[in-house]
């Protein structure tokens, strides 16, 4: 599969009600058995109501019902539309972009890359990371003396947990300080016990080895980023990428949705092998739909 370009986009999507049939599709299948009268046959599409009716007894199904489209009067298409500049981007997209290419206000194109961005959370999920598992946590704050390029951080200064599996998925959680008490019960809570795990020399991961763990440690302190395949490398280039992103694309993020900015290159980081099923996943992966 190749990426979607915007033709291709326009051309699968031309009108909402082609979205709003993917949606059925999507969430209901070809052969879907009405719940009321039990009994299968064609769902028909109603006018100005996104709904279908059954053909035998005129029960209503309404596909963006637990979506992130639901409850909205934006287009369709142009939330689809949205959600695939996200998939495109290699950075992010602003709300600012989106207010420019949707023609949408800004606070509607504020909710809904929000919106899209806790989408893209639940998709993804927390699958428990073996192997080699570098960890590392990094502060997320304003320009700090000495050092170019910082972006700003609305609040709080936050520092964020990350957890990279050697050559696989990385996992990130805001955390509210680096104490062991606060770090160790993600990690047990996230990596397969008997894993090797790599950190810096930081006190909060000095009882591992005694939780189930292989432990190596590498000392920054001493300038020592390497020692053979024990190094933390991976999760430190995860970090300059998600800055540089988060700095080339948005003129600041607040502390309280730093977790949604970061989710958002986690998703995309752990499809980066195959980024093409970026978009089609997250227009066919929803909540359940409620018996």
């Amino acid at each position: 599969m190749k990426t979607q370009t915007l033709r291709d986009f326009f051309k699968q999507f031309p009108s909402d009600q082609a979205c709003l049939d993917h949606l059925f599709e999507a969430r209901y299948g070809s052969d879907y058995v009405c719940p009321k009268c039990e009994k299968q046959g064609k769902w028909y599409p109603l006018t100005n109501r996104r709904a279908y009716s059954c053909q035998w007894c005129g029960h209503h199904e309404y596909p963006c019902v637990d979506t992130p489209f639901h409850r909205s009067r934006t287009s369709l298409q142009l939330w689809f539309y949205a959600i695939w500049m996200f998939t495109t981007s290699r950075h992010g997209v602003a709300a600012k972009e989106l207010e420019r290419q949707l023609g949408v206000t800004y606070k509607a194109a504020w909710r809904m890359a929000k919106v899209i961005r806790e989408h893209m959370s639940r998709v993804d999920g927390d699958e428990p990371l073996s192997g080699t598992v570098e960890i590392d946590e990094s502060m997320f704050s304003g320009r700090r003396k000495g050092i170019g390029g910082g972006f700003k951080v609305v609040g709080n200064k936050a520092i964020v947990l990350g957890m990279v599996q050697r050559d696989g998925d990385v996992q990130t959680q805001v955390v509210p300080n680096s104490q062991a008490k606060t770090l160790l019960p993600i990690i047990e809570a996230n990596v397969v016990k008997g894993s090797t795990i790599n950190t810096d020399e930081a006190h909060a991961y000095k009882s591992l080895s005694k939780r189930g763990y292989k432990h190596e440690t590498v000392d920054h302190g001493r300038k020592e980023y390497a020692r053979g395949d024990v190094t933390t490398n991976s999760m430190e280039s995860y970090w300059a990428r998600l800055k540089n992103s988060i700095r080339g694309t948005h003129v600041h993020v607040s502390s309280k949705y730093l977790d949604l900015y970061a989710d958002e290159f986690e998703f995309r980081h752990n499809r980066r092998k195959c980024p093409e099923t970026m978009f089609p996943e997250l227009l066919s992966t929803f909540e359940p739909l409620k018996k």
